[in-house]
């Protein structure tokens, strides 16, 4: 028995079953590349759906950590620190925003979100106490607390974990005359994705986000934008909502936001909208901590300095037009905006997790997603020639299928 299958083992045995992960056991990054505690090593096609946007322990990033955790790493919320205080603002200004409320996870900044709006929808609409509903959509993927997995439409999201929080509607992605009929007189918000990467890379037509936006303005209702893994260059813009001049007047961030080294969400938003939250109404033992915030300025200065944007837009391009010329029977479609591809196999293929078994194998790392749904999200970083050789990897697995 190798260290791989005796790893598994244990934590078959002593840990909770609450993912379903390829049998590969990682030990170490560099880059675009991994290896396992065997010492095989592997392209990174996932990224960790976004969080790796500049790769495995990127230099600049590494180096931010290190300084920072050689001063001050975490202090309490009752002070401030120096790193917060910057950071707050090069991030507000780097969204076009006016303040951010830094935190952990993805899904905790989402519960920010939502607290801001609804206590923003009784303290300037008037609407009455415990009334206010906010408009999301079906397949949307913000996360798994009890209060998101209220409205999602993923049955194993919700099976059960009832009962579930009150105050959602959930309505078609992609459709905004459904977002117009479903804004009410108590509708605060409406929270949604541009682009639905868990769902499988479902990519809305053109314009859709800027007539939803000019809906929520007509109703005076919040428009809360989830670019968690859309944002930070990852769709070929340092946000989704720039490709319409869409700005939101909530942005949640996440993953990359942490720079791929340790976990920085945030909410960003305009300032009479974060300034509904009051002392002791809201807070995080380590949200904003300054080991966090210093790696989160210096993400914020590689996106300044480096073309990770045009990047993205070259592999996701790249990706697409290789496995399109390949002609692969088996590939129903495939999607995505900048480095951000699904291929949606056909139904009698057998399922998307079989292929990504056979690419570990072969030495590329992706993931399912949904049934059908093959995802692709490699660094932005990712060199020329590995591209091409994950690609190849790709194209026979899937000729084989």
């Amino acid at each position: 028995m190798d260290r791989t299958e005796q790893l598994i083992d244990l934590v078959e045995q002593y840990g909770a079953h609450n993912y379903h992960p390829l049998p590969v056991v990682l030990s170490k990054g560099q880059a675009s590349k991994l290896w396992d505690v065997d010492g095989r090593e592997y392209l990174d096609f996932l990224s960790c759906y976004g969080a790796l946007n500049f790769g495995h322990q990127h230099p600049f990033l590494v180096s931010a950590l290190k300084n920072q955790v050689d001063k001050l790493a975490v202090c309490s919320r009752a002070f401030y620190s120096e790193e917060l205080c910057l950071f707050s603002k090069e991030l507000a200004d780097f969204c076009f925003l006016e303040t951010a409320l830094p935190m952990n996870s993805g899904v905790e900044a989402i519960e920010s979100a939502l607290k801001i709006a609804r206590k923003w929808g009784y303290e300037h609409k008037g609407i009455a106490a415990d009334e206010a509903n906010i408009v999301t959509f079906e397949n949307n993927f913000h996360g798994r607390t009890i209060t998101v997995i209220s409205f999602s439409t993923e049955r194993d999201y919700r099976n059960g974990f009832g009962p579930f929080t009150p105050g959602f509607k959930t309505i078609p992605f992609a459709d905004v005359n459904a977002v117009d009929a479903a804004i009410d007189a108590n509708t605060v918000a409406v929270l949604m994705e541009p682009v639905q990467a868990e769902a499988g890379v479902i990519v809305p037509p053109a314009g859709y986000l800027a007539e939803v936006a000019k809906v929520c303005r007509h109703h005076n209702v919040l428009l809360i934008l989830d670019e968690i893994q859309t944002g930070l260059a990852r769709t070929g813009k340092n946000f989704c909502f720039e490709y319409e001049n869409a700005t939101p007047d909530l942005l949640v961030l996440g993953k990359a936001l942490g720079g791929g080294l340790l976990p920085l969400s945030a909410v960003v938003a305009r300032q009479t909208i974060m300034n509904v939250l009051g002392p002791g109404q809201h807070g995080s033992t380590f949200g904003g901590n300054p080991l966090a915030c210093a790696v989160g300025r210096a993400v914020i200065h590689l996106l300044q300095e480096e073309n990770l944007c045009e990047r993205a837009l070259h592999i996701g391009e790249t990706i697409r037009v290789e496995l399109s010329r390949a002609h692969l029977p088996v590939v129903r479609e495939i999607r995505g905006m900048g480095a951000l591809v699904g291929i949606e196999l056909d139904k009698n293929a057998g399922g998307a997790r079989q292929f990504c078994e056979q690419l570990a194998t072969h030495g590329v790392l992706c993931k399912e997603t949904r049934e059908n749904v093959i995802r692709l999200a490699p660094p932005l970083i990712i060199e020329k020639h590995e591209l091409a050789y994950g690609i190849e990897k790709v194209i026979q697995v899937l000729k084989r299928g």
